[in-house]
């Protein structure tokens, strides 16, 4: 080790390849993390659902996709999925629909806990206001449950992040499929892959400090920026209903 002789001119010669390769995980990672935390409202709601079948689909879809690696869904989607119904699927649709599954499964129950975790008054407040079930999800318990939970979301989507680099093994051209091309080529692993390594701190570190800030104010008991507005209409509601 060394005796070993660093050659960096394989990562700066290569560096538009990795940067392409950075954008299309960027991309993947952004279009999972939307589709996610937009399909994890229906199905932490029918995870919370008083009618028991829903109640059971919605449990059986989370616990299959928390609990089984994502690599084996991954390989599932774009393996096992064209061999039962006949469509092949591109890697990169492939990447986007297993990711997206998998983290929605987890997004709904981070949703569901801050949903349960709306005071029940501010709910009945709504209902003797004569608000439909939708309008009391997307104004009071969504706002309140998303800014609860928003170090949860944030680190969930951390982890989203660093998982994208599974999608290179169904040759999806992202930044660590690209890494591995250049290793192969250019016999430098070690430079190559701790550029990677690198990108991908420089990408995520930000989010988890964010995360550990955002957390430090809620343990402290400090106000999450956005949070009185929501507190004031919570309360609006309930001085309305009386």
């Amino acid at each position: 080790m060394l005796n070993y002789d660093f050659n960096w001119s394989v990562v700066t010669t290569n560096l538009d390849r990795l940067l392409a390769g950075l954008g299309t995980t960027l991309e993947i990672a952004v279009i999972t993390i939307v589709l996610s935390m937009i399909l994890a409202v229906p199905v932490a709601s029918a995870r919370m659902s008083e009618i028991d079948v829903i109640r059971w689909i919605a449990q059986i879809y989370i616990e299959i996709f928390r609990c089984t690696p994502l690599l084996v869904q991954l390989f599932w989607i774009f393996y096992a999925l064209p061999a039962l119904t006949g469509v092949t699927l591109p890697g990169f649709a492939s990447a986007i629909i297993a990711l997206t599954l998998n983290l929605t499964a987890f997004m709904a129950e981070a949703y569901r806990s801050g949903f349960q975790s709306v005071p029940v008054e501010q709910i009945e407040a709504g209902k003797m206001l004569r608000l439909t079930s939708f309008q009391r999800l997307r104004y009071i318990i969504l706002p309140q449950a998303l800014r609860q939970q928003v170090p949860v979301i944030l680190s969930l989507n951390i982890s989203l992040f660093k998982d994208t680099a599974l999608v290179s093994t169904i040759a999806v051209a992202d930044l660590m499929f690209i890494t591995n091309t250049i290793s192969a080529q250019s016999y430098r692993a070690l430079e190559v892959f701790t550029a990677a390594a690198i990108i991908y701190f420089v990408i995520a570190f930000p989010v988890s400090l964010i995360t550990s800030y955002l957390e430090r104010r809620m343990q402290s008991g400090q106000k999450v920026p956005g949070r009185r507005k929501l507190r004031a209409l919570s309360e609006a509601s309930v001085v309305a209903a009386k």
